[in-house]
């Protein structure tokens, strides 16, 4: 499969399947790696606030990292951005601890491995290193450690540079991503906004190590690199640059650490319970959007409610086609709630074929096929999000629905359609 597609989540899809090996294929599974790598993110944010800015910036950074809407989001999802973004925190920590000047090999060379981990997760993360760069010019390190750096960014590159090149071959699989327009950049010219807020409680100065030293590169280079890639190629999503989030629970840290240490001197009884009610505060101020990306309402494109639909709406001797052929994934995701039905566009499985989602037949065997059943039920987009039919086998499902059959139900969930059609007597 990854010869054909998806070839840039390869490393994921093999650390996945040691796990569902070892626990088995649910859910719980699926999503564990993710909070366990977002956990170890926190961890990094709170150890590098606590180093550079003190206790109560590292531990406000940690638990502000923890609530961040798109660190709760992506927490919960099977994908590879959340173990990215835990070894980010880590790479960062690593600089961090070199630039403290206790660094030794060990720790380039974990260092550099940790980059390669997260390159061949998506080779996007690697828009990191530009930002570690400029955290190295900020603090004018030493020659050496610069070099070191260095190799182990060239080393990273050279682990990743194959799969980036081999990646090209499937670009098709990111064509559905919209160009860049100027409401795209909204939000994150608030996270810069915000990022540069706590960079000034800071009071950064050229050549010293701090939070704003590094919060901010590893915030805003990410950030404005993925923009301008996007500018050649649309390849603007935000999961594609989260472990940016980093800077910004680092740089929200330090703004309630010195607003702790200011308040020390006037208020001293006070100023310890500063970060725990601004942390309570935003619990609940964030409360009710934490449970909304908690309910399957916050994804779309939702494969097993449109499942489940099938399996009430189906009877016996009935038959299912996909529009486009990629809705196909509603059966292959969930078999059993497609059990007893005829899927007459399909030449060949994905095992028979080779390929991800199988071979479809041509459009006149398939026109055969489907006015030899009474019932048919068409798996679809919803209105709202449904691409113009252009493939002609497409355009054959589509005509033989609206000139022999009728519509007996129809249902809508979550970006997917399920209608069930009857031929007209």
């Amino acid at each position: 499969m990854l010869g054909q597609v998806d070839v840039v989540h390869g490393l994921y899809y093999l650390l996945m399947h040691g796990v569902f090996e070892c626990f088995g294929a649910g859910t719980t599974a699926l999503r564990l790696p993710s909070v366990l790598a977002m956990a170890v993110a926190a961890a990094c944010v709170t150890v590098i606030g606590q180093r550079l800015a003190g206790v109560w910036a590292g531990l406000a950074g940690g638990l502000a990292f923890g609530l961040l809407p798109a660190v709760q989001f992506y927490l919960q999802e099977g994908r590879p951005y959340a173990l990215i973004t835990a070894g980010a925190g880590i790479a960062t920590l690593l600089l961090v601890t070199v630039l403290e000047g206790r660094g030794r090999a060990v720790h380039w060379v974990a260092y550099g491995a940790t980059l390669a981990v997260c390159g061949l997760l998506n080779w996007l993360s690697l828009l990191i290193l530009p930002a570690h760069l400029a955290t190295l010019l900020r603090v004018r390190a030493r020659r050496r450690t610069r070099t070191c750096w260095a190799v182990a960014a060239t080393v990273a590159v050279a682990a990743v540079l194959p799969l980036i090149l081999f990646s090209r071959r499937q670009a098709a699989q990111v064509s559905w991503i919209p160009p860049l327009t100027w409401h795209m950049l909204i939000g994150p010219a608030i996270l810069l906004a915000i990022g540069g807020l706590g960079a000034l409680l800071d009071r950064p100065h050229a050549g010293r190590l701090s939070v704003a030293a590094v919060g901010v590169p590893l915030l805003a280079v990410p950030q404005l690199g993925l923009i301008g890639v996007s500018l050649v190629r649309p390849l603007f999503l935000d999961r594609y640059v989260l472990f940016s989030m980093l800077g910004l629970a680092l740089l929200i840290g330090t703004a309630l650490g010195t607003a702790v240490r200011a308040a020390g001197p006037r208020f001293p009884r006070a100023a310890p319970w500063l970060v725990p009610l601004v942390v309570t505060v935003a619990v609940v101020a964030l409360l009710p959007q934490s449970l909304a990306k908690r309910a399957p309402s916050s994804r779309v494109d939702d494969v097993l409610a449109v499942a489940a639909d099938v399996r009430r709406l189906k009877q016996d001797g009935d038959a299912v086609v996909f529009i486009p052929a990629a809705r196909r994934d509603t059966a292959l995701v969930s078999p059993y709630h497609f059990a007893g039905l005829t899927d007459v566009a399909l030449a060949e499985d994905p095992v028979t074929s080779g390929t991800l989602k199988g071979e479809e037949a041509g459009p006149d065997r398939i026109r055969s096929a489907m006015l030899a059943h009474r019932r048919i039920l068409l798996v679809t987009d919803v209105p709202a999000v449904a691409r113009p039919v252009s493939a002609e086998r497409d355009r054959t499902k589509t005509a033989v629905l609206k000139e022999h059959f009728r519509v007996v139900a129809d249902v809508q969930v979550r970006g997917r359609r399920v209608t069930a059609y009857e031929q007209r007597l």
